[in-house]
């Protein structure tokens, strides 16, 4: 029969919705609880002892609240703070940096990739090493965008304003002659028609989410913790923030909606 439970999810926003989606589509039965930490946005110039602590809180409540498998919807929490966690709680828990530099190694031609990421995520290295286990010849350029998360948590997401931020972080990576470009945030997805269009048809563009879901489902079967079937399962959203806006903009960015969003601010 499976075991009952919910997959929590979290990022430090709505990027981690784009996670989100892709559970919905593959493991369809399965409920979800998604905390957005909104108040704590972006995550891209925290320190790793910041960020610890708040996926700390967060991880707590999401065991509390039933999660059987917990996903790190946020490559910067994955980079910086999964090893940690994952060492601290009996739940297992999935992260997106290893499942999007496999999918990275295996569209690229050239192995010349480019990683467009937080300022923590490219601090930390962790795209470049996963790279480099799997493609040691491979060529990685990463490259830090802090501009782009807080202009989709505006809903900014085919504005003259965006278009030219992208132009300034993607130009220096095609002058490196990238044929793969590895989206290491959660939030750029939603961008991705516009950066398609900047970089044009010779380059490769890879959301990890596809990935990662795969992996968690693969794992989830391993552990024996696939759910029984739940028709119109109940997913649940909580910020730390302001729900008002978390609930445009999830509406604007997903196309789904409306969403139900609590405010819950994490202590201790």
């Amino acid at each position: 029969m499976g075991k009952p439970g919910v997959i929590g999810l979290f990022d430090s926003g709505v990027g981690g919705l784009t996670v989100a989606e892709e559970i919905f589509r593959t493991l369809p039965g399965e409920p979800v609880i998604y905390f957005g930490d909104t108040a704590n946005v972006p995550y891209g110039g925290r320190s790793a002892g910041e960020l610890i602590s708040f996926g700390d809180r967060i991880v707590s409540f999401l065991i509390e609240q039933g999660a059987k498998y917990i996903v790190f919807a946020c490559n910067t929490s994955s980079a910086v703070s999964l090893e940690t966690l994952s060492r601290r709680y009996p739940v297992p828990m999935m992260g997106l940096i290893r499942p999007g530099a496999r999918a990275a190694v295996e569209a690229t031609r050239s192995g010349r990739i480019g990683v467009l990421a937080t300022e923590a995520t490219i601090r930390s290295g962790a795209h470049i090493q996963a790279i480099q286990a799997l493609a040691p010849h491979a060529e990685v350029f990463g490259m830090p965008a802090p501009r782009l998360v807080p202009l989709v948590e505006a809903g900014e997401l085919d504005t003259p304003r965006t278009e030219a931020a992208l132009r300034g972080y993607l130009e220096p990576l095609q002058r490196r002659g990238i044929d793969c470009l590895l989206l290491g945030c959660t939030h750029y997805p939603f961008l991705g028609g516009l950066i398609r269009r900047l970089l044009g048809p010779g380059v490769v563009v890879v959301d990890p989410a596809a990935a990662a879901v795969a992996e968690v489902r693969e794992d989830m079967a391993r552990l024996g913790l696939l759910g029984p079937p739940v028709l119109n399962p109940l997913h649940r959203y909580y910020v730390s923030g302001d729900a008002v806006s978390f609930a445009r903009t999830a509406a604007l960015c997903t196309r789904r909606g409306p969403f139900a969003v609590d405010r819950l601010r994490l202590t201790g």
